[in-house]
Order: structure tokens, then C-alpha cells, then sequence
């Protein structure tokens, strides 16, 4: 995909931040838009579908994590949207919850906007094949169409965002391997990526909980994680 395809919506109340922000998105070659708050932000996706959003968690009207909450609980094409949260306190339940709710990464204020940009190219490599995968991927009662993007539990969509289905993806193409998290962070994001466990350990939560399923990912006390019997 060339990257005047991605489509970026910057969406914050500090319209510095959004200059700044829709700046050096452009000069990576990406499309910026920009929203001054939620409202207006459910609005523009409304008109146009971005490819990520990034997203203010402190605004007014509606903030990011309702905001975040909101498209993940539609469904639909909000329900995948990657979101890269940015937030002014380095406050770790702000980071869990955002991850919880469906944030794909998380920048704290004050940032650098190479950070943002790296951070926002990072998160859209993650659709882009490093290697051929099979059509489908079936595990039991999952399976994982790799073409469409899309996640069924006994033949039942289940809406995941990009980084969700990536994480899916990676453990069950190789049910029998246990992945530590610091293989995790690598396959997802790239070797050396700024990224605490936790935040992995949040996304394997989230897909536990959507698809009801407490045996979906197993647990490998002081390894990681591989991919459960799905049975």
C-alpha cells in the first residue's frame, strides 16, 4: 500500500498539537485530516473512513476514551479503526484503560512528532504482510480469514481492532510455539519499540473477553502466551 493512502484523522482540542501533528504526518507522506474534538471527530469518520486516528484522551464535549468506546461498541468498520491515543499524564491506569477499551498504542504529552509519525507507521505495517499467509487460518472453533481481516468463533464475526487480530493471528499460525511478550512487542511493532507487557497482557484480556472464551489464549507462567485449544 502507498503511503499517500493512509488516511490520518488528528484529533485533539489544542490546535498547535494538530498543526504539528498534521505537519509531519504530511511530510511522511501521508493524508492528515483534523477534528477539534470528539463530536466533531465522530463526524469526519462519518464522512470519510480514516485508516488511524489519533486521539486525544482530554477534550471536551466527548472525550477520546468515550469517543473510543463508542466506534468500538458500533461495530463495523469503527469497531477495527486503529487508534493511537495521546494523553499529558504518563499515568499507567490511563495507558491500561486505553488499551482495554480498544487503543492499538499510546503517546504521552509533551511527544515528539517523529515519535507520533513512527508510532502511526508502525501501527498501519501491521496489515502489510512481512511474509505470504495462507487465505485462512483455522484453529478449532476460530477461524481467521487474513485476506478480509475478519474473526469468526463457530462461524460468528467477531469484531477485532488491527493490533487484536495481528496478536490473534501471530499465535494461532503456529499453535504448538509459546511466545514470550518480548516476541510479542517484536512481531507486532519491530524489535526495540517502546511498549511496556502490560500492554500486551491488555489486549490478550480484551480477546478473552470478546470471545467468551477464557481457553481462546493460554497462559505459560513465566514464558508468555500461545494460542489456546479453542475447543
Amino acid at each position: 500500500m502507498k503511503p499517500m493512502s493512509h488516511r490520518i484523522l488528528v484529533v485533539d482540542d489544542d490546535p498547535h498539537i494538530r498543526e504539528l501533528l498534521v505537519f509531519a504526518l504530511g511530510k511522511a507522506g501521508m493524508r492528515p485530516s483534523e477534528a477539534g474534538d470528539g463530536e466533531e471527530a465522530l463526524a469526519a469518520i462519518g464522512r470519510d473512513m480514516p485508516d488511524l486516528m489519533v486521539l486525544d484522551i482530554n477534550m471536551p464535549r466527548l472525550n477520546g476514551l468515550d469517543l473510543c468506546r463508542r466506534l468500538r461498541a458500533a461495530g463495523g468498520a469503527g469497531a477495527a479503526l486503529p487508534i493511537l491515543f495521546l494523553s499529558s499524564r504518563d499515568d499507567e491506569i490511563d495507558r491500561i484503560v486505553g488499551i482495554e477499551i480498544g487503543g492499538d498504542d499510546y503517546v504521552v504529552k509533551p511527544f515528539s512528532p517523529r515519535e507520533v509519525v513512527a508510532r502511526v507507521g508502525a501501527i498501519l505495517k501491521r496489515g502489510v504482510a512481512t511474509a505470504p499467509q495462507p487465505a485462512s487460518i483455522t484453529h478449532n472453533r476460530l477461524a481467521l480469514d487474513t485476506e478480509g481481516w475478519e474473526a469468526r468463533w463457530d462461524d460468528v464475526p467477531v469484531p477485532l481492532t488491527a493490533t487484536e487480530f495481528q496478536l490473534l493471528l501471530l499465535l494461532a499460525s503456529m499453535p504448538a510455539r509459546v511466545f514470550s511478550r518480548d516476541s510479542i512487542i517484536d512481531r507486532l511493532h519491530g524489535p526495540g519499540f517502546a511498549i511496556t507487557d502490560r500492554t500486551i497482557d491488555s489486549h490478550v484480556r480484551n480477546l478473552r473477553a470478546k470471545f467468551g472464551e477464557a481457553d481462546l489464549i493460554e497462559t505459560r507462567a513465566g514464558i508468555g502466551y500461545r494460542i489456546g485449544s479453542c475447543g
